[in-house]
């Protein structure tokens, strides 16, 4: 065992001893038995929150970025200026193939936060595919009709690659939708 490893585990049982979560000579034969004869008292108790693992930093820090980037994108928007609104366009697309990729990576380690990475990437493709429409090619129909296929056909492909039954049918529902509204307007 490492040694950070060992502080982080003698801290916790420094704090089960001070908050009594165990009894006090079992605490004191766990912490002898991890110290492995060095000395105990030299460590000093921190709180609970301070023995956060990298890996719980990191999705801590992954939720603040996805919150962070939902921001932009309402911010994006509701913007008209026109060179703000290229860099934020820019900004939020790149952040939602990012966010993308995060979640696939993670959606592979069976994490819980990764139906909501997933949710979070897939609004910000489908309100960055929106704003290009309403940037570029306001008022042509046909543009809307196939950015919202387009972003539909992700949603199903990513529901089968990745064998999500949300994004398939979101998918699925998706098309069908536009399908049906193209054939209700031709009659």
């Amino acid at each position: 065992m490492t040694n950070p490893r060992k502080k982080i585990i003698l801290n916790e049982i420094l704090f089960w001893k001070q908050n009594k979560l165990l009894p006090e000579h079992y605490c004191d034969f766990l912490a002898a038995l991890y110290a492995e004869g060095s000395d105990i008292e030299e460590l000093e108790p921190v709180h609970h929150k301070q023995a956060i693992l990298p890996a719980e930093k990191r999705r801590l820090l992954l939720v603040i970025a996805s919150i962070c980037i939902a921001m932009i994108t309402l911010l994006s928007i509701y913007f008209t200026i026109s060179s703000l609104m290229i860099i934020l366009t820019v900004v939020v697309g790149i952040a939602a193939v990012i966010l993308f990729l995060t979640a696939f990576r993670m959606a592979r380690k069976n994490d819980l936060l990764a139906p909501i990475f997933h949710l979070l990437g897939a609004i910000l493709l489908f309100s960055m595919s929106i704003r290009i429409y309403t940037t570029y090619f306001n008022g042509n129909n046909i543009a809307l009709f196939c950015l919202i296929a387009a972003n539909c056909g992700v949603w199903l492909w990513s529901g089968l690659k990745m064998k999500l039954l949300y994004f398939t049918v979101s998918g699925v529902l998706g098309l069908l939708a536009l399908i049906s509204y193209y054939i209700i307007n031709l009659l």
